[in-house]
């Protein structure tokens, strides 16, 4: 067997593990029974003369299945400071303590609520100080506004996350968040004397100064293209679904492409390869390579760099590189050594971020599908790439589909002919928006010359959504 090959069952194997313990509790007591198992099988294989490396292969690979189940746990049992002070009572109340912190990423606001990410380094109960390095979700009002890297001193009850709903597992996608604890409408007091350590310090004001550019580039798009679709440009672009119609987010949802409205890995992936593909026709391909990933390591930052987004950017980075310069030697070993590197720092993507589920699959269906698709109708004339694109868009989406009708429990018949003929216009409509919003900044005549294509663009796919979705 050949040594990529060995590679690749061993990232397997590991995923394998992930997967298994991320559906069914696997106790300490069965883990040593596995590990006893593997490690028999591997001390057996080595006293066979025949089959002794396919034996000594099958416990190597016994044992990586064992150490991935164990990387789960310990990330999922990982101790909390947070979480044994949470639904403590005292005296027939709930215990309050003071947590001191920051806000640790852009607060989600929802008409008059808002939820907010702390970053809590420092929990007061009585007549002691802990340090702490967690974070829980806050449930509070919509005003007074806080934003990201406010330093704040909260007062209220700790609760453990219960799950509100059959289909949906909020306890492991607050996890996946490294988020263990949740405090409703507490006391909040502005504070500002928290003493961060020098690479903290540094992060959070990198962060602060990519979401000071966000709300710039925001407010640009704004001022240079009409309404709704300046929403639906900062939908596509920044994640900013709030100010959207509820009727365009309707007409999506109903056509099967309300993907589009978000930033996921299977719109990033799409974006990465069309990019490519049209910057081709005007550059050499390693000079088109390199715009490319400037492209989306700029679309990445200033979409906030959260964790969903940066994983779905490496994924199109790495889908870039395959293409812009050469298809790789073995792309399903780059492909899963990406996903088990990711996995590795958050084993609770892999079944419980949709996100990264979408991007890695829709890799597979860009780098598997769309060659035989490609194949199948090379008679059929390019017409400015247009074909590439819907083929692109029709191979993303038959590897995605499945998952989708999994997760939202519909699927639309007009969902596979909504998304030929709106997707392959989102790479550009993001392109040009893109070009709008860093031209207006500069000079916001221009950003509103070039926000004239951009409104064209988008009032065709947002038309298209409405009219399909009144069939």
């Amino acid at each position: 067997m050949h040594k990529s090959q060995v590679l690749f069952y061993l990232l397997l194997a590991f995923l394998g593990g992930v997967f298994v313990a991320s559906l069914l509790p696997v106790s300490q007591t069965w883990i040593l029974v596995l590990l006893i198992f593997a490690i028999g099988l591997i001390a057996i294989s080595g006293y066979q003369k025949t089959y002794s490396k396919r034996g000594l292969l099958a416990g190597v690979l016994f044992l990586i299945f064992v150490f991935g189940i164990v990387r789960f746990n310990s990330f999922n049992f990982a101790n909390s400071i947070l979480n044994q002070f949470a639904d403590i009572e005292v005296g027939g109340k709930v215990m309050v303590v003071t947590l001191s912190g920051y806000v640790d990423e852009e607060p989600d606001i929802n008409g008059n609520k808002a939820q907010l990410v702390f970053r809590v380094k420092g929990l007061i109960v009585p007549d002691k100080i802990l340090a702490v390095d967690e974070r829980t979700l806050i449930y509070t009002n919509a005003f007074p506004k806080y934003k990201f890297d406010d330093e704040l001193l909260v007062e209220g009850a700790l609760k453990t996350p219960q799950n509100f709903a059959e289909d949906f597992d909020y306890v492991a996608y607050l996890k996946k968040q490294n988020i263990r604890t949740v405090m409703s409408f507490p006391k909040i007091n502005k504070e500002g004397n928290l003493r961060l350590r020098f690479f903290e310090k540094a992060k959070v004001e990198l962060y602060k100064k990519i979401f000071e550019l966000k709300s710039k580039f925001e407010l640009t798009i704004n001022k240079s293209i009409s309404e709704p679709n300046a929403s639906f440009i900062n939908g596509i672009l920044l994640g900013s679904r709030q100010n959207i119609p509820e009727e365009i987010k309707e007409a999506f949802n109903k056509t099967g492409t309300t993907h589009i409205l978000a930033i996921s890995g299977y719109n990033i992936m799409i974006i990465s390869w069309a990019l490519l593909s049209l910057l081709i026709y005007f550059f050499k391909r390693r000079s088109a390579f390199w715009i490319s990933v400037a492209v989306i390591i700029l679309f990445t930052i200033l979409t906030g760099a959260s964790s969903s987004v940066v994983r779905a950017s490496i994924m199109g980075l790495l889908l870039l590189f395959a293409n812009g310069y050469g298809r790789l030697y073995d792309p399903k070993n780059s492909i899963i050594l990406a996903g088990a590197a990711m996995i590795w720092l958050n084993p609770f993507a892999l079944v419980f971020d949709i996100g990264f589920q979408l991007s890695f699959l829709a890799v597979l269906g860009l780098l598997y599908v769309y060659p035989f698709l490609d194949n199948k109708f090379r008679k059929i004339p390019e017409l400015w790439k247009l074909k590439e694109l819907t083929l692109m868009t029709v191979s993303a989406q038959l590897t995605v589909v499945p998952l989708l009708i999994y997760y939202f429990h519909q699927f639309s018949p007009l969902s596979l002919p909504a998304n030929i003929l709106v997707l392959p216009f989102v790479p550009f409509a993001m392109l040009i928006g893109f070009i709008s919003g860093i031209s207006g900044m500069i000079f916001l005549p221009l950003g509103k010359l070039i926000g004239i294509v951009v409104w064209a663009v988008t009032t065709y796919q947002i038309g298209v959504a409405e009219l399909l979705s009144g069939l």
